[in-house]
């Protein structure tokens, strides 16, 4: 799977400065430089080199500053990274080029190269506000069929975790999740609702959310005197 390439090309990446996470803005692997403006990176993985690789970086260019294709070397060495034809178009499309072995040994096959100036800003601000947003490095980069862990859906988790406790205000969440408010009455994805004015519980949705991605209760419930009104009447 492309997961497998992942680990391998994010130590590489990180060896170079970056700090890198998966699966941001549906780019396999993005990392940011330290400092202001950062720098961006996007690598896509794929089993073999092959022309939807190459149709998906160039796609990305235009977000970022530098974009690397990365796949599995070939065993028998007849591969796409040994066709000189396939190497020459990375360099003419400035793309890098990353080999993974089965020992998960990265070689550079081909340096990426700045040939056109960047376009897309708004992507590429969304892409850079995501990664910094994001808790940690959650998803693996090459995940296919399965619900990336975004930094909305990790804020959403957070207020999932403190209403468990029993049913609160967002601003008794904010502390973690500072969100809350717009999260909860948007209720993207049906975990909450809402039993007073300005006070939330947790749905059968929110307790099957917590039972399959398992959170620490990370929100100080307010005082129970404070809620016990509101709880009062929703219980009428």
């Amino acid at each position: 799977m492309e997961t497998s390439l992942y680990l391998p090309v994010k130590q590489f990446l990180e060896s170079a400065g970056y700090v890198v996470k998966g699966e941001i803005g549906g780019c396999d692997i993005v990392g940011l430089s330290e400092g202001e403006p950062p720098l961006l990176v996007v690598c896509e993985l794929k089993l073999s080199f092959n022309l939807e690789l190459l149709l998906q970086a160039v796609d990305r260019a235009a977000a970022s500053d530098e974009v690397w294709i990365a796949a599995r070397m070939s065993a028998k060495g007849k591969g796409r990274e040994s066709d000189k034809r396939f190497r020459d178009l990375c360099r003419r499309l400035g793309l890098g080029m990353l080999g993974v072995s089965d020992a998960g040994d990265v070689s550079i096959i081909v340096s990426p190269c700045s040939i056109l100036p960047r376009k897309n800003i708004k992507r590429r601000t969304r892409l850079v506000n995501e990664h910094k947003r994001r808790r940690g490095d959650p998803a693996l980069g090459g995940s296919t069929k399965v619900p990336v862990m975004t930094a909305y859906r990790q804020q959403a988790l957070a207020c999932a975790a403190a209403l468990s406790q029993g049913p609160l205000r967002p601003k008794d969440i904010k502390p973690v999740a500072p969100d809350a408010g717009k999260i909860m009455l948007g209720n993207v994805y049906g975990w909450f609702e809402r039993v007073e004015k300005g006070v939330y519980a947790l749905t059968e949705a929110g307790i099957a959310a917590l039972q399959r991605w398992p959170q620490e209760s990370l929100a100080t419930p307010a005082p129970q005197e404070a809620l016990a009104p509101h709880l009062a009447e929703a219980a009428e």
